[in-house]
């Protein structure tokens, strides 16, 4: 399915911006406990696939 650019741009934009908060938000973090750090982990990982899904959809006029 292709989107339109500007639907497209704006997904860009806020998978990026989720991201940078996300790490704005971060504390510091007690390195000793591994369930906190596996939180980090895997909240990291969706957003950097968020981010990725949102630069390879493809828009209108890209070629298939």
């Amino acid at each position: 399915m292709t989107y339109p650019t500007v639907v497209r741009e704006a997904a860009r934009v806020v998978a990026i911006e989720a991201a940078r908060a996300y790490v704005a938000n971060i504390r510091p973090i007690d390195v000793t406990n591994s369930g906190v750090l596996v939180r980090h982990l895997m909240a990291a990982e969706t957003l950097l696939m968020d981010i990725v899904a949102a630069h390879t959809e493809p828009t209108e006029g890209a070629a298939a």
